[in-house]
């Protein structure tokens, strides 16, 4: 085959189109693909990190609150019983004449070792600073109680006191 020069440049040109067309779609693009996909990969990972991280975390926490609250049962005095540490919040606050009535209820927890006890008490008559005072001396104690719910309204036609009802509650180990 004679091939004048002009030919021999075309088919050259042509020739080296194809090898860079085939070196671009077959080496260099699958090699850049893999790149873009080993960077959304990172990024997947590093969030997955940054979750395991969050809940690790978490986990520590909730481990940490878990020892304290052992801790603080273990310091409870033996036979504590929730009425009997409410009845004595009463006298050192000074409104045991204000109890109306004091409700006791226990709660079983299914698959758990342990029961919440609960307390309704109605106190009538007293000051906010009283009542106050009270939730305050609860809320405060450590023997993990807390008032899970309160009710109060204004006592008769005196603007100075008030009525409340409380509910009261606690764990117990069975």
């Amino acid at each position: 085959m004679k091939l004048n020069k002009r030919e021999k440049y075309y088919i050259c040109s042509a020739a080296g189109f194809i090898c860079l067309f085939v070196l671009i779609q077959f080496v260099f693009s699958p090699v850049l693909d893999q790149r873009v996909r080993n960077k959304r990969m990172l990024q997947a990972k590093a969030k997955t990190l940054k979750e395991i991280v969050g809940l690790k975390a978490e986990y520590d926490s909730i481990t940490k609150r878990v020892e304290l609250s052992s801790v603080r049962f273990k310091k409870r005095k033996k036979g504590f019983t929730l009425f009997s540490f409410l009845d004595e919040l009463a006298g050192k606050a000074g409104i045991k004449g204000h109890i109306t009535y004091m409700k006791p209820s226990k709660v079983e927890q299914k698959d758990s070792p342990y029961t919440i006890s609960q307390v309704e008490m109605k106190l009538q008559a007293l000051t906010l600073k009283q009542v106050t005072d009270y939730l305050y001396m609860v809320e405060t104690s450590k023997n993990i109680v807390l008032v899970k719910r309160i009710s109060i309204s204004k006592a008769g036609r005196q603007k100075e006191f008030i009525d409340a009802v409380l509910q009261v509650e606690t764990f117990n180990f069975r």
